[in-house]
């Protein structure tokens, strides 16, 4: 896989993956499409299909958030493997260590503690969309905080910053509205 970037801008990359839940993808699939255009990668879009069905908890089952799922995926795209190399091997080993940190920034930074999908959306009605507004701000800082981490690894030089916030002061200082 060829990466073509040539340096990757955060604050960009959280708007971009939150405009594109709000035009119509799932939380995964818009972090796997923003990861993919701004690390200007040769790779087929099928990689946005691919996590499809890993949005709301995998498939509406509740489990873990599909917006940490989509950088999982992200990283995996970037650092994981493609032989049988056994548990040692220094790429999995690499992968699963950067997708943990991932996960652990998430789990606190997202303002409940929590990954799991059930759990961070319990008090919307899913059904009436309430949750959008939540789910389009994980998906953006799932996607930069996935993108600091490639881009680090990988030696490109970053700019901009990931904007975390008390999920309720964030809903203050939007500009455009969240609900999709």
């Amino acid at each position: 896989m060829k990466v073509n970037a040539k340096s990757i801008n955060l604050t960009k990359i959280q708007k971009e993956a939150e405009e594109s839940f709000r035009k119509g993808f799932f939380c995964c699939e818009a972090v796997m499409e923003i990861i993919r255009s701004n690390f200007e990668l040769d790779v087929p879009e099928d990689v946005i299909r691919m996590a499809s069905g890993m949005a709301i908890g995998v498939g509406k089952s509740g489990c873990i958030c599909g917006a940490l799922n989509g950088g999982v995926l992200a990283i995996g795209m970037f650092f994981g493997r493609t032989e049988h190399k056994g548990p040692t091997d220094p790429n999995v080993v690499k992968c699963m260590s950067l997708t943990k940190e991932l996960h652990d920034w998430f789990k606190e930074n997202n303002t409940k503690g929590v990954t799991c999908c059930r759990i961070l959306t319990r008090e919307f009605d899913m059904s009436q969309g309430g949750h959008k507004s939540q789910c389009i701000y994980y998906t953006g800082i799932c996607a930069a905080k996935a993108a600091e981490i490639i881009a680090r690894e990988l030696g490109i030089p970053t700019e901009g910053e990931i904007t975390v916030q008390p999920y309720e002061e964030y809903i203050k200082t939007r500009v455009a509205p969240l609900e999709a």
